[in-house]
């Protein structure tokens, strides 16, 4: 009987738009396990608008790093998803066991597993130690709090992506939202974005909270009109219509080089603070050198977390600091999840070629706002 060698989604590095499947480097064929490892069989995982920021950003952020590919011109882009234990030399990783965390869009995982409790363990594979933390823990299903079997496609798609969102938010309301009286969001429509929205619209009627302007394409603007968030959304094209003498903070998903600089020149001597957060119009990107303003300043999650981490003055803690997230996770999926009205449909797909199809769509800017996609590389999806 032969091993099974699976398969593993890479691009060029050098051009996103170049893509291939390779071997699984963590099959059962490629590999066999050391003691403390164990294997995870992939069985789905989310693709956002995110990872394609992983990708764009893969070079500075190091997401590179995180499952390193035999050939350097190839790069694998990270997901979210859930796996199952498929093969353990570990203590405490069972066969069977089902769990949640980052993974390779493939088939397989091998994992270094460490600092194994109840509630998961962390991947301490020598290559990974070095890198941001956060990326390291894996969750098992059957004592995760916030994992439901219902809404798990929902998790996968948007747990990460509003993580990112409440810290962006914290980090804005702890620096005072640098006096600004109005937040400017770029790509709005994303997931990231309206979950900041959403994170920022619990503070109406607070002194001293900005509104929240979205910015997006005309395609998508009824969409994110509907959501609420927003107490104005545009067009991109309508962004001279807006007055250049208010103060302002502009939060950009977009990483839209040509946006950036028509922005800064529209509010140059209004803008207090321009935070560069992803990169979804990749063909767009462009460096922030020159601008008039402030500079713009690279938002990098892992770091709000430590410090929000630590012991107080300095910080919260980690139980008030997941407490915290838990209650905004669990207030903002009463609104994506709403019975009549989801803000979010998931989607699944499996197969090498649903694959491909959905990241190009993701990279050309061509995906469907309102849809949350779930993936399998495998030609069915193992729930």
């Amino acid at each position: 009987m032969s091993l099974d060698t699976g398969s593993r989604f890479v691009v060029s590095r050098a051009d996103l738009k170049t893509t291939q499947f390779v071997p699984d480097p963590d099959a059962p064929a490629a590999r066999a396990l050391a003691e403390g490892q164990a294997r995870l069989r992939i069985d789905h995982f989310a693709l956002t608008a995110n990872n394609i920021t992983y990708a764009a950003f893969g070079e500075a952020m190091k997401y590179w790093q995180f499952f390193p590919t035999a050939d350097s011109a190839w790069g694998c882009v990270p997901v979210w998803g859930f796996a199952t234990v498929s093969e353990s030399r570990a203590e405490g990783l069972n066969v069977g066991q089902r769990v949640y965390g980052y993974c390779p869009p493939g088939t397989h995982l091998v994992v270094q597993a460490g600092r194994t409790n109840a509630r998961g363990f962390v991947d301490e594979a020598a290559h990974r130690t070095a890198l941001a933390a956060v990326y390291n823990r894996y969750v098992f299903c059957a004592t995760d709090p916030d994992w439901q079997p219902r809404t798990e496609g929902l998790q996968a798609v948007l747990r990460p992506l509003f993580m990112t969102s409440f810290l962006i938010d914290d980090f804005l309301a702890d620096n005072q939202f640098f006096g600004a009286q109005q937040m400017l969001l770029s790509s709005a429509s994303s997931k990231t974005a309206f979950g900041t929205a959403f994170c920022l619209a619990q503070r109406r009627g607070q002194a001293g909270t900005p509104r929240v302007i979205g910015l997006t394409s005309s395609v998508n603007r009824a969409f994110t009109q509907g959501l609420g968030c927003y107490d104005e959304v545009i067009g991109y094209e309508a962004l001279g219509t807006l007055d250049p003498t208010v103060r302002s903070v502009y939060v950009d998903f977009a990483g839209n080089a040509a946006l950036r600089r028509t922005l800064h020149s529209h509010f140059d001597g209004t803008l207090m603070f321009s935070s560069s957060i992803g990169g979804t119009h990749v063909a767009e990107l462009g460096s922030g050198s020159g601008l008039p303003g402030p500079r713009p300043t690279l938002f990098f999650a892992p770091a709000q977390i430590k410090k929000r981490s630590a012991p107080p003055p300095e910080g919260w803690g980690p139980a008030l600091l997941q407490e915290r997230m838990g209650t905004a996770w669990g207030a903002f999926m009463k609104n994506i999840d709403r019975p009549n009205a989801p803000w979010i449909h998931i989607v699944s797909r499996s197969g090498e070629q649903a694959v491909k199809d959905a990241y190009l769509s993701l990279l050309q800017g061509t995906a469907d706002a309102s849809v949350g996609l779930m993936l399998s590389v495998q030609s069915e999806v193992r729930s």
